[in-house]
Parts: C-alpha cells; sequence; structure tokens
C-alpha cells in the first residue's frame, strides 16, 4: 500500500466470464471516495509528543468502495463520530488523508473493521451480489469464487450453472437457489475482512477496487 499523503480539493481448469466492469458513484460529475470512520481522535495521535493545540484532529476510515484503509486528518471543525461515512476529497471534513496498512490502526480501529464490512455490504447489497453473478476466472485452475471462504470445486460450479438460469437477485435468492450456499453474505464479509487485514494474499478480489 502507498503511505502518500493525499490533499482533499480544496483446481480443475475453469471456463468461465470475466468480471464485468466496475461501476462508480459520481458527484457533482466526479468520483467522490467516501470512507466509514473506524477510529476519531479529536486531539491527535497519542504518539504525537506536540502539546494539544499544535495537533490535529484525525481518524482512521475504511473505505467504501475499495476497502482501503486510511489516516484521515479532519477539518478542525468537522463533527464526526465512529461509523459515520464521510467523503474524503471535502474539505469541510477531511483535509488530508493517507493510505496506510492494517498494522497503523488503534487498537479500536482495527476492532471495528468487522462491523464496518458488514455494514457496507448490507447497506449495498446487489453490489455484492453481483460479484457471484459477475465472478470469473483468475488462472486456468482457479476462480474467483473460489477464493470466498468455504466454496469449493463443487460448489463453485453450482453457482455459476444456477447463474446461466437467470441473474441472482439477493442474498436469499443465492441461498433459495444454490444448494450448499447457505450464508452467502457473510462469506463476502469474511473474505473482504481477511482482505483488509492481511497483506500477503496473492489474489485480492475486493480490496483496492473502485466500484
Amino acid at each position: 500500500m502507498s503511505d502518500s499523503d493525499t490533499d482533499a480539493p480544496g483446481d480443475d481448469p475453469v471456463g468461465d466470464d470475466s468480471v464485468g466492469d466496475d461501476a462508480t458513484d459520481e458527484a457533482d460529475g466526479g468520483p467522490t471516495s467516501q470512507a466509514v470512520l473506524l477510529d476519531v481522535l479529536p486531539t491527535g495521535r497519542p504518539d504525537d509528543g506536540r502539546p494539544g493545540y499544535q495537533k490535529s484532529p484525525i481518524a482512521y476510515g475504511l473505505g467504501v468502495d475499495d476497502f482501503r484503509l486510511y489516516e484521515v486528518m479532519l477539518a478542525a471543525d468537522a463533527d464526526v463520530s465512529v461509523n459515520d461515512r464521510i467523503p474524503l476529497d471535502d474539505d469541510r471534513y477531511a483535509t488530508r488523508y493517507r493510505e496506510i496498512d492494517a498494522d497503523d490502526l488503534t487498537r479500536n480501529a482495527a476492532a471495528e473493521i468487522e462491523y464496518a464490512v458488514a455494514d457496507v455490504v448490507e447497506s449495498d447489497e446487489r453490489r455484492f451480489v453481483d460479484f457471484f453473478n459477475e465472478a470469473g476466472p483468475i488462472t486456468l485452475r482457479l476462480h474467483q469464487l473460489n477464493l470466498l471462504p468455504g466454496i469449493g470445486k463443487k460448489l463453485r460450479n453450482k453457482v455459476i450453472d444456477e447463474r446461466k438460469r437467470g441473474p441472482f437477485e439477493s442474498f436469499t435468492e443465492l441461498t433459495d437457489r444454490v444448494s450448499g450456499l447457505h450464508r452467502p453474505r457473510e462469506v463476502v464479509i469474511e473474505r473482504i475482512v481477511e482482505e483488509v487485514r492481511e497483506d500477503d494474499l496473492k489474489y485480492r478480489t475486493f480490496v483496492g477496487r473502485d466500484e
């Protein structure tokens, strides 16, 4: 991951289609990156030895679109709390931000990752259901669906065969139509959390992909 600052403006061969184009949320004619806040430190980092009046409030956030982790320097008058979503490119909230690793988070922020991921998945269910509709092969023998916990060759093939009959519209429909796929929402959340926390994964399906 990059640590550069960004200023706010002002097992068997797999044959299947590849993932479709990413969608981009837009505001005022351009993309807007949002982050859900994992921790807010009104008096700055505790390891910052400067006097309190010299320190800026900061927060740690999780990207809503790409699940990247950020340290955010907050505007002095920003009234925000944990679980709030803020636009990173709006200087009313963030004056500067940088991408960080999971090891750079505070203990409180690290503990909030799973809750924040679950909130994003639940609030935008169709986006993650479409993963089951659009997931494709990574290599000749590995499919994106196989990266989800508990999905092996047989279950993967059931999903692929069933989606040919028509796209899945919800997690409930996935469970109803694919025998053996009991907790698709939780499986997606588990995989995203793993990708957020682990830096050395060979393949990433959700983290770092702008929607």
